[in-house]
């Protein structure tokens, strides 16, 4: 399943801009599913600043680790703390509920960002 209105990220994370130009975080379905049973959520703070393509936080599974990056340069105006209580919330509704963090930007996102048909691409390879 890819939603055809968010856009999405070679590292496997969607993002959904909202009216008001934040832009909401998760991990895509095909992400959480080649983790297999989601354990445990780290996010950003509150108020943390990330640069586009760098870590922002990690979630790890019963098989592995894998980091979270961030595509676009700015503020975290929200983070989904159910995630880390619940951290099964991303295996059962990654574009939903098991969304992870919010970003303010404060630049524009980056060329490697792939809509829809792209990323269906990317991971059919």
């Amino acid at each position: 399943m890819v939603p055809a209105e968010l856009r999405y990220t070679r590292q496997h994370e969607w993002i959904g801009e909202r009216p008001d130009g934040v832009l909401r975080i998760g991990i895509t379905e095909f992400a959480q599913d080649a983790l297999g049973d989601i354990v445990f959520v780290s996010l950003p703070e509150l108020g943390a600043e990330v640069e586009v393509g760098a870590p922002m936080g990690e979630v790890e599974s019963t098989k592995s680790v894998s980091e979270i990056y961030a595509p676009v340069a700015g503020t975290v105006s929200a983070r989904n703390d159910a995630v880390e209580t619940a951290p099964e919330t991303i295996n059962t509704d990654p574009y939903g509920d098991g969304w992870l963090v919010e970003i303010t930007p404060t630049g524009q996102l980056t060329g490697e960002v792939l809509d829809a048909g792209g990323y269906q691409a990317l991971v059919q390879g």
